[in-house]
């Protein structure tokens, strides 16, 4: 392991998250699941194949794919934690994601960003070629309490 990352790892066992953190990050920091509550965290990584980043035993990063493992992955959740932004990790996190044994093959490779396209460039991932051809239902500010 280089340098750099002799601290960290990275390990897709569920076991090791620490949902705390993970539910923080995304109901207060991230753009994406403000006030996501913890119920809805808990489900979505009981259904999703995780990877966490750790430094230490501290959990800094997260990620999730939602997929079927054959055909179709969806890239979810991704964030490294601020105190440990600049070092690479996400480069890393996104090595570790795309030469992972589980997720070779997949026929469709998917994630939204509204700020990140330069980290997943270097991946792979594109602008979708025919926008028409996808279809969504969004709920913006799902998770928002209404007055």
């Amino acid at each position: 392991m280089p340098e750099p990352f002799a601290d960290y790892s990275i390990s897709t066992d569920k076991g090791n998250l620490q949902i705390a953190v993970i539910h923080h990050y995304l109901s207060v920091e991230s753009y994406w699941a403000k006030h996501i509550p913890i119920e809805t965290v808990k489900q979505s990584i009981e259904n999703s194949f995780c990877f966490g980043v750790y430094f230490k035993n501290e959990q800094v990063g997260f990620a999730r794919v939602i997929t079927d493992y054959t055909t179709f992955g969806y890239l979810a959740d991704v964030f490294i934690l601020e105190a440990h932004r600049g070092k690479g990790l996400s480069k890393w996190l996104m090595e570790f994601i795309m030469a992972h044994p589980k997720l070779q093959g997949l026929r469709r490779f998917c994630l939204a960003t509204r700020d990140a396209h330069g980290l997943y460039t270097q991946y792979g991932f594109k602008p979708i070629v025919k926008p028409e051809n996808f279809m969504e239902i969004k709920h913006d500010n799902f998770y928002t309490p209404q007055n």
